[in-house]
């Protein structure tokens, strides 16, 4: 993999660090692989719904744990949005994660919470140097199942214009009848759709989630790349490929 895959490990500092010709950078600890988890809880998910998100990050954080290399590399992060959008928890070591109890209300505040997730990024990220390796590019997994109700044009195109601290693989999941697809493939190419919202369908999402993560961090060095290799979409979940123009 090419450093164009990774965090913009830009080379900077000074020729001390130079020792027979090749860089010796020292001891360095594991570079992480940031993931962030955008979960929508706008009241059209009050319910069932809801209900099984909460226990799809339980399920998603139990599994990670128990992938050796998981626990090595993978940090996580939750943001999550209705009327307005928050930061569950900031960015940590997926063996501090903790249960979460969400409820849904409100609306769809699609662009505050891509809002967060760009100042997280910028706040987050470790940019390597001379001296020290930076961060994997990071996985973003969204989940909504609405219109926006405030404006996330903007933003999205900050996120796409980024030299630094950019996302390796963006993917959003449109759930139900009320989803714009064509919105969502604005946001990034890779977009999935459940028709049929079901407790069984979101807790096989978040399975999904957790083995792409996983296989991820296995070889984190193609994490930015892991859209080319994810496991098969489960049952209930297809691929939507519609162009934007």
């Amino acid at each position: 993999m090419t450093e164009s895959d990774v965090s913009d490990s830009g080379m900077s500092g000074n020729s001390d660090v130079m020792q027979g010709g090749a860089f010796d950078i020292g001891w360095q600890p594991t570079r992480r692989l940031p993931v962030y988890v955008l979960l929508d809880s706008s009241a059209s998910m009050a319910g069932a719904p809801i209900e099984a998100v909460n226990e799809g990050l339980i399920q998603l954080y139990n599994q990670l744990l128990d992938t050796p290399s998981a626990v090595e590399t993978v940090w996580i992060s939750v943001i999550v949005f209705g009327t307005d959008a928050r930061v569950q928890w900031p960015l940590v070591p997926i063996t501090e994660s903790r249960a979460v109890s969400l409820s849904a209300e409100g609306t769809t505040s699609l662009g505050a919470a891509l809002k967060l997730l760009e100042l997280s990024l910028d706040y987050d990220i470790k940019v390597g140097s001379m001296t020290e390796k930076g961060d994997w590019r990071p996985l973003v997994f969204l989940l909504t199942d609405g219109e926006p109700t405030d404006q996330w044009e903007p933003v999205v195109e900050r996120l796409k214009n980024r030299t630094e601290r950019r996302i390796g693989t963006f993917i959003a999941l449109g759930c139900g009848e009320e989803v714009n697809g064509e919105n969502l493939k604005r946001i990034t190419d890779h977009v999935l759709l459940m028709e049929n919202v079901t407790s069984d369908h979101l807790r096989s999402f978040f399975k999904w989630v957790s083995q792409s993560v996983s296989g991820a961090s296995v070889s984190a060095e193609a994490a930015g790349t892991i859209a080319s290799r994810l496991p098969s979409l489960p049952e209930g979940i297809s691929r939507f490929d519609a162009t934007v123009t």
